[in-house]
């Protein structure tokens, strides 16, 4: 778009002022704002704005019933029989032998809070290998890939794997991956795309400069990941690939079973659009989300959503009722993903994070590095599509803790929990679990073992999913 036609689209919109200093800036400044302009709908973001701004934090909460979800749509590991097990297994196995299985990985975090300047997942958690989370997790798809082989003796399996970075990870990731030879994973099988970012805006929507000739823009959040499959063309490359089924997570969980098949089976039993894991809560009072039935339909809702006596409230078993811990780790059906475009900005909520944003003074055309939050970032969640759908099309499956979530959220000092000290220790305490389960003896002295994912993808009681 021409200048003149970009000018009037955001004079329409009311975001006039991001050419505030047009005419004081040299043709490269000029040229480079009116680029970023063109990316930007200034439409939309108006009409989002107008949306986060009149809609208060209590009506996004209030008057719908909550309660846990009912015994149809959900299951456990914890309790299921070998028998289930071993179906669910089997069948999952069975799709990703069909090749209609691909993975998709939510990478777009940088590590300063973890004390790092690198992609989350090049961390080094402190492992005797020293590996990063991206290689843990590389190794594991290729021990499952050669596990389905042996199992089922099909040639050639392959899980594509989908990494979505944000614009600051996307160059360090890819370089990582380039120079560590891709973990011993095929390049062609392995694509980087990246989630949107949305223009920040100050408190009455307004898009906010960073610099005389740059909007200030934020990723949009993991519910990104909705438009970026579409719009980044991973969607179209799954359904040339005959991809039928997507595992997503996240990068920080350092114990994540990718591609489970037991996952698989599972969602697929049920004929599930979407599925998801969750861990039961620690205690009553642990701050996580939980996945809940919201007015008849899938929701994660916030701790503080549940009334302290919803939250101790317990089944007969003794079981707290409220216990489903969301750790954001899904199954979808590619069925369900080719209805985004249906869905991703008419249904999908945006949410306000009030942050502190530098900016310029429209006035003077000076930096301002502001001591308290002066505007909004404007972010969508994965899990807010789940109430689009029937209970009947959703269905989550409870899993244990210290097998399969250990989240890398903290530097370690700082709180002392989820941090590389109790990654290291839980993934550490799983291979001492599987090597004495597989009939070693480990000396008491040794607070755990590393078992290579490329050697062993899972110990799981009663199955077979253990390549020794």
């Amino acid at each position: 778009m021409s200048f003149e036609e970009l000018k009037t689209a955001y004079t329409a919109a009311g975001q006039s002022q991001v050419f505030t200093f047009y005419d004081s800036l040299d043709e490269s400044a000029q040229k480079s704002l009116l680029s970023q302009l063109g990316s930007i709908d200034p439409a939309r973001v108006s009409r989002i704005a107008a949306t986060v701004l009149s809609t208060s934090p209590e009506d996004s909460s209030k008057s719908t019933e909550i309660a846990p979800l009912p015994e149809t749509s959900t299951a456990s590991t914890l309790t299921a029989s070998k028998g289930e097990l071993k179906v669910w297994e089997e069948n999952g196995m069975a799709l990703i032998a069909e090749n209609t299985v691909a993975v998709v990985l939510l990478a777009g975090g940088q590590g300063t809070r973890l004390g790092s300047s690198d992609p989350k997942g090049c961390f080094d958690i402190g492992l005797p290998s020293h590996k990063s989370l991206f290689q843990l997790q590389a190794e594991r798809i290729i021990s499952l890939q050669n596990l389905v082989e042996k199992v089922t003796g099909k040639l050639e399996i392959v899980i594509p794997w989908y990494i979505m970075t944000s614009g600051p990870t996307r160059g360090p990731t890819e370089a990582f991956f380039k120079k560590n030879d891709y973990f011993g994973l095929a390049i062609e099988n392995i694509k980087f795309f990246e989630q949107g970012v949305l223009p920040c805006i100050d408190n009455s929507g307004k898009i906010l400069l960073e610099q005389k000739d740059k909007v200030a823009v934020a990723p949009d959040g993991n519910g990104g990941i909705y438009r970026a499959l579409v719009q980044e063309g991973v969607l179209k490359d799954m359904e040339e690939r005959g991809i039928k089924h997507v595992h997503a997570y996240c990068v920080d969980n350092c114990l994540v079973r990718i591609a489970d098949p037991v996952f698989l089976g599972f969602a697929t039993s049920r004929d599930s659009l979407v599925a998801t894991k969750s861990v039961p809560k620690r205690s009553p009072t642990e701050s996580v989300g939980l996945i809940v039935s919201k007015g008849g339909h899938p929701a994660v809702i916030e701790y503080s959503e549940i009334s302290p006596e919803m939250a101790h409230q317990t089944l007969d078993s003794g079981e707290l009722a409220f216990r489903t811990a969301n750790i954001v780790n899904h199954y979808y059906s590619v069925e369900y993903l080719r209805t985004i475009p249906t869905w991703t900005d008419n249904y999908l909520p945006y949410h306000v994070a009030r942050k502190k944003i530098p900016c310029v003074d429209l006035s003077s055309g000076a930096p301002i590095s502001p001591t308290k939050p002066n505007g909004i970032k404007l972010e969508q969640f994965i899990f807010d599509c789940f109430p689009q759908m029937e209970l009947t099309q959703f269905s989550n499956i409870e899993v244990l803790r210290e097998d399969e979530f250990s989240p890398l959220k903290n530097k370690v000092g700082t709180v002392g929990e989820d941090d590389a000290d109790t990654s290291r220790a839980d993934l550490l305490k799983q291979g001492k679990r599987w090597v004495e389960a597989a009939g070693a003896i480990v000396d008491e002295i040794l607070l755990g073992v590393e078992v290579p994912p490329i050697v062993s993808y899972v110990r799981r009681r009663g199955t077979r999913v253990c390549k020794w």
